[in-house]
């Protein structure tokens, strides 16, 4: 039994030891089910009308805990935010679905592309990125021209850009305390960002939360900062839910192109309705965008231009979702790596179990019988 975990904004986290429940739909009792949603994974993944119903009550919960607003703003006439696949219609003095731009007579306010709600830090090379398996500054692919060194860049840094906001609302979120800076958080200058970029950075990733909601800021940091690094090696990556509104996508994959980075996609689910129900958001502009992405993907073999990944969750997330999102990864290209990510009990969904082994390699089986080689 744990009794909780302080979180980066000093939040308790309380967490319980797992204790099996069964599905209130269909009384299935061998899946983990979480109580935020009291339905199993096949039942929301069939989508049945009663546990989607469950699952958008439990955002529309998670949201207003949060000061967000309930559901997607879709004020008639209302001025329009079109970053990322919410798409927000926003009436007078409403704020968008991110809490981060409200409409102030007729004018979008808030984060701009000259300041934003970030922060960051310094992490040594090699570090656990999501792309560290295959990406030049854990494995010195690309060497020499994307990297300082044959191996892993040990002596060189990244410089780890967290984004304290999300076009997301998902329920079992690693990074959930990034919430308290979408409200709490200060703007920080994109001057003071390119500032931090100094002679032993040899990459910038940006994180979160998610870089989407804010990408203009990103954008234009990362083209700037390129500018002053003057030939050195300087790459640029991403970690994203990939919902952003794909003129923007376009830039981002265009500056880790030329720069030796990766754009990492975080493939939450395939199956729409249980996508929905996990992050409270489709996934069709995500796979849009990754499909948009993989078209360039030949320009720079290596180190990988594209990167895709799944948090696998216990009861939600098995071999059967993996397995679609492998086959639709290897139908475009069965080379692009494919990372699964363990899963830890955290925010709305802590009452899971961690993932296990045998889920673990079932999912391992089910990538590699779509297709991957990676």
């Amino acid at each position: 039994m744990i009794g909780g975990d302080e979180g980066v904004y000093g939040l308790r986290v309380k967490r319980s030891a797992y204790r099996n429940s069964a599905c209130a739909l269909c009384g299935r009792d061998d899946l983990p089910v979480a109580s935020v949603l009291g339905c199993c994974g096949p039942c929301l993944r069939d989508g049945r009308g009663e546990a989607l119903q469950r699952a958008d009550a439990a955002h529309r919960r998670t949201r207003e805990e949060w000061g967000l607003p309930a559901d997607i703003p879709r004020s008639a006439g209302g001025a329009a935010c079109t970053v990322c696949v919410n798409t927000c219609l926003l009436a007078e003095n409403q704020t968008g679905a991110c809490g981060l731009r409200t409409n102030r007579g007729g004018e979008l306010q808030g984060v701009t592309e000259d300041a934003a709600k970030v922060s960051w830090y310094h992490d040594p090379l090699p570090t656990n990125c999501v792309a560290d398996w295959v990406c030049a500054g854990g494995t010195g692919a690309g060497y020499p021209r994307f990297c300082h060194t044959e191996g892993p860049e040990f002596g060189y840094r990244n410089l780890a850009v967290f984004f304290t906001a999300c076009s997301y609302d998902c329920l079992f979120c690693q990074n959930w305390t990034y919430r308290q800076g979408t409200f709490e958080g200060s703007y920080r200058s994109r001057a003071d960002l390119v500032e931090a970029v100094d002679n032993r950075t040899s990459c910038i990733c940006y994180f979160g939360g998610d870089p989407g909601p804010q990408a203009p800021y990103a954008i234009r940091a990362s083209r700037e900062a390129v500018e002053q690094a003057a030939g050195r090696i300087l790459r640029v990556c991403w970690e994203t839910n990939g919902s952003v509104a794909p003129r923007l996508l376009d830039q981002m994959v265009e500056l880790s192109l030329t720069t030796g980075g990766c754009v990492k996609f975080d493939l939450k689910a395939w199956s729409e309705e249980l996508h929905r129900a996990l992050t409270g958001v489709s996934n069709r502009r995500t796979l849009d965008n990754f499909r948009r992405a993989a078209e360039r993907r030949e320009l720079r073999p290596e180190p990988p231009l594209l990167v895709a990944s799944t948090l696998l969750v216990p009861g939600y997330v098995d071999h059967d979702e993996v397995g679609r999102i492998a086959g639709f990864i290897a139908g475009i290209d069965r080379d692009i790596p494919y990372s699964l990510l363990a899963f830890h009990p955290q925010f709305k969904m802590n009452d899971l179990p961690t993932t296990s082994r045998e889920q673990a390699e079932r999912c391992l089986d089910a990538a590699a019988s779509a297709g991957l080689r990676r």
